[in-house]
Order: structure tokens, then sequence, then C-alpha cells
């Protein structure tokens, strides 16, 4: 296990995977993550949709022209939804689960890739998310906020740099 520090430094995209499977522990953990992702007034206004087929991935990878294109070699992605009805901070929700879940894939040494799916278009006549609802059969409220694509690393890929942290961002006090 990897200190929280080293995890965030090390946890990098991945868009290339081996054409290998996750266990089915590795599964279980990730999708641990996200449930125990904290929400707001408790509301677990998120949902998941795990799709290991690779047909399925194969269109997934379609959601968007040219830039999903690698979920389709993906051992699993998982499509994480939320509800507004549920939260009026569903996004925030969804966002801090899927980040989980790629935190602990990265302590498991699985590569993983955030896809954004919400404002994003299909074709100029459908959403992403009108897409994705449609293939994997997704009801009313639930809207898609982004795939997440994990995969054993094809290879390695050096940590991000501490030096090069853009401290100019961080304001104390006030906005200066």
């Amino acid at each position: 296990m990897q200190d929280f520090n080293a995890l965030l430094i090390n946890r990098r995209s991945y868009r290339k995977y081996l054409d290998e499977p996750l266990s089915g522990d590795a599964v279980r953990l990730i999708m641990e993550a996200a449930l125990l992702s904290p929400t707001s007034k408790n509301r677990h206004s998120w949902e998941f949709v795990l799709v290991e087929d690779k047909e399925m991935l194969a269109k997934l990878s379609t959601c968007k022209p040219n830039t999903a294109a690698f979920v389709a070699h993906a051992a699993l992605a998982v499509v994480v939804l939320g509800n507004p009805l549920e939260s009026d901070v569903w996004i925030e929700d969804a966002s801090i689960a899927a980040i989980n879940m790629q935190l602990q894939a990265e302590e498991l040494g699985i590569g993983s890739c955030w896809v954004q799916v919400r404002g994003r278009e299909f074709s100029e006549t459908v959403t992403s998310g009108e897409y994705i609802n449609d293939m994997l059969q997704i009801p009313m409220p639930l809207e898609v906020l982004c795939i997440i694509s994990f995969g054993k690393k094809e290879k390695q890929r050096s940590p991000n740099n501490v030096d090069n942290l853009l401290w100019e961002k961080v304001h104390v006090g006030s906005y200066k």
C-alpha cells in the first residue's frame, strides 16, 4: 500500500492497456471505493454501470468522436451516473466517487482514465449522454457524468513532478 501523497504523485491517466481482464477482487475494491465516497447530505445520488463486454466497450468508445476510442481496449469501463432529482450537487458527488475509483485503481497498480461525457456531443443532434443512456438502457432522470476506463497498464508512466506544481494558483487569505 502506498502512502496517500505517493498515490497522488503516481496516479496518471492511462489510455493504453494490456489485453488482460481485471480480477474480481480488484473490481470489487474499485467499486467499494466509489460506494464509500462521501455525498452531500448522505444522499448517495450516484449510480454506476460496469461494462466488461468487449462489444459493448467498443460501442461505448464511440460516445465522443475520436477522444474516447481507447475505451474499446479497456478491461472495464464504469459509467458514472447521477440523479439531479436526488441532489442538486449530483455532479460533485459523482465526481468524488469517480476519483475515488481512480485512486483505488492506482493503489492496485491498475491504470485508469476519465472520459468526460456530460456536456459533450455524440453528433450534431445527440449528446454523448443520450447515446449512452440509449445503449445501456439508463432510465430518466439519471444523467451520465463520465466513463472511467480501467485496465492493466501497457507501460508505466513517470510520476508527476512536484517541482512543477502550480503554486501560483494558491492564494492565502485573499486572492492576490
